[in-house]
């Protein structure tokens, strides 16, 4: 099916046909926005082909800025994905969705107009900050946040917007630095910190409802240190709230570094089932009663200090299920597999509105908040808290009258003085308060420990009017008993003593009641009786009566914990009596008094209530001085025990209640006497009235921006004001304040700006202010002096330009006197301009850039046309004006601001939209000035080709066009100017700077097509350019291509395409001879080699650049000199220490042969024309190792292989082509083939070694043959028909070659069944490859294939030859060195003579020495000769192997060495009877004390 690739943003025209009324409509929608355009068209009228409609969008501005923002936003996400930045990608991530989320609520339009202007300041400043950290373009905006258009604003002012917008910016980026550094120390700053948990999935089958109460528990100190996040489990196995499956966030908050540094700290989750007693079938069950299940425990320690921090990672807490299970965790637990919690944690630093502010991607709505049983180490004021967490511990209860222990249900609620039921009862983070909390039931346990918390929330002004109650009660776990049961027991608990302090925190032993069934209890009755036994006893002190009521106690016992966690309520009676001072204002004095002595920790809880109340004191008791010292004392006390080290966290407190609460002004004088009295260091508030005054020029700015109707005031105070400007910088005799000169100059012209200021006059002014810019930059160096305000100047600066009009500059160069001061004016000009293009406005600053080059473009548009006319004849001609003016437009031209391809898509519609591409208007522009050159143009060859060159890479169609025919012009100019009628020069440098441009990332394909394409189009219409110029044209087209190859592949992982391409464009240079070049790109291939550990081919790379030099005393020439050489060598000593450096790489490359061979040419150097004896021992010395080291160090021959690369999917150097690799030591072909195929891994390696049909060639994919060759030795003449080591002859086996052998054997006719050699054929392909190896690669390209059969007879006869010269250097070796093992030597004996293991040449016989054969084959008579002499001249072989053999012998090998006597003794005798005798005398000759050398002379005897 037909689809369309559309991406979020894209406009879609859909033509679409309905059926019936034949109606055509042209929908025009636009994706992420409200603007849809219908057109209707009628039948028979056609929809009009390429009509353009103006869209006008129905969303707001800062709708659309969302949807180009996230839009670009998204192409860098995925980037920031692929480069796996981490961070980067979570924090594009978390403002991408903060972007969405605002975006949604924007377009509903539900918004109040407060919260809109308030959610558009938080939009625009997101934008702003993301903008900056993904290196994304600054947006300036008004006060309203709305994007502040260039050409409405002025200069001064859009520059103004935009270092308010930068300063912001870094504020912010400063503020999460500083947060990242506060994350950094954790423990030591942050006082505060969260655990967030998820709790993703729950895994066991509880087979009933069931609750999971999780919590924070400290085993060492055995408590929980937080209340209960509570989630209810359904029977089926999910969450009741089945929305939030797989996601139960939960947040603990409020806990300390003290907390977190706790030895262990612990996850629990207790499981309670919610159903039946017990799971017995029968009667019917009584249900929802709360029974113990199971727990789950995790270690977080390591959470808690911050050694684990990835929120991705699932942890698997597993399950303990116990038959009898309670809070305490005393009872034995068995553990049950595969059954458990998962959840993921992560601890975050600061309190619920810091996490809330910084990590609301963790934090939304949807995550409850889990309190800590406690307070944390900071309360900053207005954090009200009012919670008091009682905990169920223990009790005992009688049997009464049954026989087994009660199954006891507490049912806990909070009542009124009336006993009215609250709904204050939470039994867990994340549910509503409810009446009455049922416990959990145990079954038949006499003495049940229950550890059960629950937080009582009550209004402040309600504690006091409040009471527990508990009521007991057995439950029976049939359901018909159960109904019947009643409430046995009562206890009950006041929040609040009779004198105002809260309960008491800590255990409290409660007096079980009896309840009396049959009649309601009474609140109001019970209320006077005591609640503890404490409570009883305190009674029976006071009234010295037993305790007696109405209600009787029972015998049982029950024992409750409770902690109050408030703000407002205390424990404390002395501090109670303060907060509640005007109750007692009689007792004030005494109040003050006891403050003193209340403990530290419960004033700094509630500190801002204690401040409020002694300013009160102090405010309400001003006419009195009664009081006075004794809150100054109070004060001076709290103050000094907030310096205190222990309570020191607690400064922010205080300067944030100073800062926000604090309000009586008449006690500041006593605020900062107790401050002078303190002295506290560790308190950094500082008291101040702080005033702000802001001055404006403002009688400048009246008479400035008055009424266009009366411009004399400008006419008069410009000029003035100008001269002020100059008569500033002039004065030397005290600094200039260059701060106020370009904050008058600014205001000048911001006032200027607008449309209503008749041009004249702001031309007059922008005349002057021009020339005071113009020298202030070169007269006074104030572009580089350090209190500068650069930037300013230059939005200054674009504003005076952009003021000015045509007629203004004509008017200035007419105001010159003389053409000289022309000339100067404009020298400065150009130099200044190209300085400040994009070198003071920082890089994000586009509107700012781009408005900069217009202006300035603007006006070197109108100086070039002074040059036309002043500079332009032969008199008068500027060849340095001239110079300058060209780099500046190339510099303008290049600049990064206008490179449009480098930019998104969003942003480069933005720049054409508003400016276009000024590039192009600046390249007809330097084509036309280059064409008004005219006889001048030889003047800028070869100087111009470069910056031209610039020009022509810019990847835009239309300048490219216009611009490369400047090549062909110097092509002409050059060729009808130089006497040699050439381009000699204009060659040169175009291919030098083409070079380096290239390879610096600039140029394509299509330059190259293009460039090949005009060059031969103009020179093949030139009369005298044909040929050369067309030559040239296909030489850069060549050059081009090896370049962008080389360039594409220097990025690629892969080190030989790197080499190849490199060779490919060293091959280039060396035939142009530009040995510059030529050498540069030597050295890279070097480099590559060395990195790759390819030694041997490094020293072959630098002998290149060593045959390059002469040994002779002529100074280097500086292009033949290395990066890293000394200027001034000549080119004997440049050629020496190449010497060195090559013969060091032989020598680790483990080529001996040939570091002698240089070594000895370095020596005759040394020994004739240096007379460095010294140096020559030296490498005498060095040469005797290395022979040494050809005779004794083993080297591992390097296998060769084939690479075929066929398809069109290949890079064009490869693309069809074979090649011969050398592989390293130790690498086989199995290896070799996995390395080709991982740089290539789309490629598909073929299984045959035969060349491909054209399908195969032809197809667009890649297909790569690989295999083993041999190759063939050329023995070097010296070496012939001589006795020569192994040693010295496997070095030619496999290097000094250029020829290479694959054999493939195949079978013409019938296979013969009793002798497969008759038939075996050998397919010879011999493969000649353009140079030797080894050279500067480790591959060279195969230049010629050729292929040859060979015979079964030829085949039989090149095997006996390589049988036996096998066999003759095994016994040669084993003769020299009787060291060696003896098992090849009897491996190989065995395998000839004893016919049974190998056949021996008997299948020889039977295929070629018959009559038949013979008679059919006549031409092969003296081929069956040579093959039985080879027979014959292995018995003498075989003779001297097997005496070496038993010389070698030991006692085990006896049996197999007179195996191998008799045998070769039978086979001797059948030999010599049918071929003949040879013997070879041997003639031994001692080369060393462990080497020798045989000559074998072979002296036939036919008998």
């Amino acid at each position: 099916p037909q689809e369309l690739t559309l991406q979020v943003g894209d406009t879609v025209h859909i033509l679409e046909l309905f059926e019936g009324e034949r109606w055509c409509v042209l929908v025009l929608i636009l994706i992420l926005s409200n603007a849809v355009c219908v057109k209707h068209f009628p039948p028979g009228s056609a929809a009009p082909r390429r009509q353009q409609e103006t869209v006008i969008p129905a969303d707001l501005p800062l709708v659309q800025e969302l949807g180009a923002t996230l839009r670009e936003w998204a192409q860098i996400w995925q980037k920031l994905y692929v480069s796996n930045q981490t961070t980067l990608f979570r924090n594009v991530q978390q403002m991408t969705y903060s972007l969405i989320e605002y975006r949604s609520q924007i377009v509903s339009g539900t918004l109040p107009k407060d919260d809109l202007v308030e959610l558009k300041k938080k939009v625009t400043a997101k934008i702003d900050y993301g903008n900056r950290i993904l290196g994304l373009d600054l947006v300036v905006r008004d006060e309203a946040g709305n994007t502040l258009d260039p050409d409405t604003t002025s200069t001064i002012s859009l520059f103004r917007a935009h270092e308010t917008a930068s300063r912001c910016i870094d504020e912010r980026i400063q503020e999460e630095k500083n947060m990242g550094m506060r994350r950094q120390s954790l423990f030591s700053t942050i006082h505060t910190y969260s655990l967030f948990m998820n709790l993703k999935n729950f895994v066991c089958n509880v087979g009933e409802d069931a609750e999971l109460l999780m919590s924070l528990y400290d085993p060492d100190q055995s408590e929980f240190i937080s209340e209960n996040f509570l989630v209810r489990w359904d029977s089926t196995g999910m969450p009741k709230e089945i929305e939030k499956l797989n996601n139960l966030p939960a947040l603990f908050t409020d806990l300390s570094s003290s907390d977190l540094i706790r030895p262990r700290l612990f996850l629990v989750c207790q499981v309670v089932r919610v159903g039946c007693v017990e799971s017995k079938e029968g009667k019917k069950h009584s249900a929802g009663l709360r029974r113990p299940f199971g727990v789950a425990v995790m270690d977080i320690t390591d959470v808690a200090h911050g050694k684990l921090d990835d929120e991705e990672k699932q942890h698997f807490v597993p399950f303990h299920v116990s038959a009898l299970w309670c809070c305490s965790l005393r009872y034995p637990l068995c553990s049950i597999v595969f059954l458990g919690l998962f959840v993921t944690l992560k601890l975050l630093p600061g309190d619920l509105n810091q996490v809330q502010k910084d990590y609301p991607h963790f934090v939304d709505r949807n995550t409850v908040i889990v309190r800590k049983m406690g307070f944390p180490e900071i309360i900053l004021p207005g954090n009200v808290r009012n919670d008091i967490y009682v905990t169920l511990l223990q009790g005992e209860f009688e049997r009464s009258k049954k026989k087994t222990p009660k199954n006891v249900e507490v049912m806990l609620s909070v009542l009124d003085e009336d006993g009215n039921p609250m709904e204050a009862v939470f039994p867990g983070a994340g549910y509503d308060g409810i009446t009455e909390y049922k416990s959990i039931i145990y079954y038949q346990v006499k003495q049940p420990c229950w550890n059960e918390t629950v937080k009582v929330t009550i209004p402040i002004e309600d504690v006091c009017r409040c009471h527990l109650r508990l009521m007991f009660r057995h439950r029976s776990s049939q359901d018909s008993r159960d109904k019947s049961e009643k409430t046995f027991g009562m206890a009950f608990v006041h929040l609040m003593k009779a004198d105002g302090t809260t309960l008491r925190d800590g255990k409290h032993d409660l007096i079980v009641y009896k309840v009396d069934a049959k009649k309601p209890e009474d609140a109001k009755t019970y209320q006077a009786l005591p609640g503890t036994w404490a409570e009883a006893e305190e009674r029976e002190k006071q009234s010295g009566k037993a305790h007696s009521g109405s209600t009787p106690a029972t015998k049982d016992s029950f024992q409750i914990a409770t902690l109050t966690c408030s703000t407002k309520l205390t424990q404390n009676v002395d501090l109670l009596g303060l907060l509640n001072w005007r109750s007692n204002p009689q007792d004030l004095v005494q109040i003050l008094q006891r403050l003193m002595e209340v403990e530290g920790g419960e004033i700094v809880k509630f500190l801002q209530d204690t401040l409020d109340a002694l300013f009160s004191i102090m405010m309400e008791t001003s006419e009195e001085d009664t009081y006075d010292t004794l809150v100054f004392n109070a004060l001076v006390f709290i103050i000094s025990l907030i310096g205190d080290i222990k309570f020191q966290h607690f400064n922010p407190v205080l300067e944030t209640y100073i800062t926000k609460h604090f309000s009586a002004t008449l006690a500041y004088k006593w605020v900062h006497l107790a401050f002078a009295v303190c002295c506290a260091p560790a308190v950094s508030v500082v008291f101040a009235l702080k005033q702000e005054c802001a001055a404006m020029p403002g009688n400048v700015r009246h008479l400035l921006c008055c009424s266009p109707s009366s411009p004399e005031c400008r006419d008069v105070l410009l000029p003035m004001l100008t001269d002020q400007l100059s008569g500033q910088l002039d004065d030397h005799s005290h600094k200039p304040d260059y701060e106020a000169c370009v904050q008058l100059l600014s205001t000048l012209l911001d006032c200027l700006d607008r449309k209503d200021v008749v041009s004249g006059t702001s031309g007059l002014f922008c005349f002057m202010a021009l020339r005071v810019s113009t020298e202030w930059y070169w007269g006074y160096g104030v572009w580089g002096h350090s209190l500068c305000p650069q930037s300013h100047y230059l939005a200054c600066m674009a504003a005076i330009l952009k003021q000015m009009d045509d007629a203004h500059y004509t008017h200035y160069i007419s105001a010159f006197r003389t053409r000289q001061d022309i000339i100067d004016f404009l020298m400065e000009t150009f130099i200044m301009f190209r300085d400040l293009i994009g070198n003071v406005f920082p890089s994000d600053w586009m509107i700012m850039n781009l408005l900069q080059i217009r202006v300035f473009l603007r006006a070197i548009n109108q100086y070039s046309e002074v040059l036309n006319q002043y500079f332009l004849d032969q008199t008068h001609f500027q060849l340095q004006l001239w110079n300058n003016y060209f780099h500046l437009m190339v510099a303008f031209l290049t600049h990064k601001s206008l490179q449009l391809e480098s930019f998104s898509q969003e942003k480069r519609n933005k720049i054409l939209k508003k400016y276009g591409d000024m590039r192009k208007s600046i390249g007809f522009k330097i084509r036309d000035m280059w064409y008004n050159l005219g006889p001048h143009k030889m003047k800028f060859i070869p100087s111009m080709v470069g910056p031209i060159l610039e020009v022509t890479l810019v990847p835009e169609p239309e300048l490219r066009k216009a611009t490369i025919p400047i090549f062909f012009d110097m092509m002409q100019c050059e060729h009808n100017f130089s006497p040699s009628h050439t381009f000699q020069k204009f060659e040169n440098e175009l291919i030098t700077k083409l070079d380096q441009e290239v390879e610096g990332g600039r140029g394509d394909e299509q330059y190259k097509v293009l460039l090949e394409k005009t060059l031969l189009e103009h020179c093949r219409r030139h009369r005298y350019l044909f040929q050369s110029g067309e030559a040239l044209a296909l030489l850069l087209s060549s050059l081009l291509g090896n370049l962008l190859a080389y360039r594409t592949i220097t990025h690629d992982e892969s080190p030989e395409l790197r080499m190849s391409c490199t060779v490919n464009v060293l091959n280039f240079y060396k035939e142009k001879k530009r040995e510059d070049i030529y050498i540069r790109y030597l050295y890279k291939l070097r480099d590559l080699h060395l990195h790759c550990e390819n030694y041997t081919e490094a020293a072959y790379t630098l002998l290149l650049h060593a045959e390059l030099l002469e040994w002779s005393d002529k100074p280097c020439a500086p292009h033949l000199i290395p990066r890293d050489g000394l200027q001034g060598w000549t080119q004997q000593e440049l050629k020496e220490k190449l010497f060195q450096e090559i013969i060091c790489y032989l020598d680790k490359g483990k080529m001996w042969e040939k570091a002698i061979e240089m070594s000895k040419q370095l020596a005759r150097m040394h020994e004739d024309q240096m007379f460095d004896f010294v140096e020559l021992s030296q490498l005498l010395k060095q040469q005797a190792q290395f022979y040494e080291n050809i005779m004794h160090v083993m080297r591992p021959q390097p296998e060769y292989f084939a690479v075929g690369y066929y398809g069109l999917g290949f890079p064009s150097f490869l693309r069809n082509k074979v090649f011969i690799y050398r592989g390293k030591e130790y690498e086989w072909l199995e290896d070799f083939s996995l390395k080709l195929l991982s740089q290539f891994p789309v490629a598909v390696k073929m299984m045959s070694t035969s060349p491909p049909g054209d399908s195969i060639c032809n197809s667009s994919g890649q297909y790569i043959q690989c295999f083993t060759v041999k190759p063939v030795l050329k023995l070097p003449q010296q070496f012939k028909d001589k006795g020569v080591p192994e040693q010295i002859l496997n070095y030619y086996r496999a290097n000094e070659v250029d020829q290479f052998q694959y054999s493939r054997p195949f079978r013409k006719g019938e296979k013969d069944p009793d002798n497969e050699f008759a038939t075996m054929w050998i397919e010879r392909t011999t493969y000649v490859t353009a140079y030797r190896f080894p050279g500067i690669l480790k591959w060279f390209e195969v230049k010629s294939i050729s292929v040859e059969e060979i015979s079964p007879l030829q085949n039989a006869i090149e095997t006996m030859e390589m049988a036996n010269e096998k066999l003759g250097n095994l016994v040669q070796q084993q003769a020299c060195d009787r060291s060696l093992p003896v098992h090849p030597l009897s491996m190989m004996l065995n395998g000839i003579v004893d016919p049974a293991v190998m056949g021996g040449f008997a299948n020889y016989e039977k295929a070629f020495f018959t009559d038949t054969y013979i008679r059919e084959h006549p031409e092969d008579l003296e081929r069956i000769e040579v093959l039985k002499h080879l027979i014959a001249l292995q018995i003498p072989l075989l003779a001297d192997g097997i005496r070496i053999h038993g010389e070698k012998s030991t006692e085990q090998l006896k049996p197999l060495h007179n195996h191998l006597v008799t045998c070769f003794q039978d086979l001797r005798e059948k030999v010599e009877k049918h071929y003949g005798v040879i013997t070879l005398v041997s003639v031994l000759f001692m080369v060393g004390p462990s080497s020798c050398v045989i000559f074998l002379i072979t002296v036939a005897l036919l008998l």
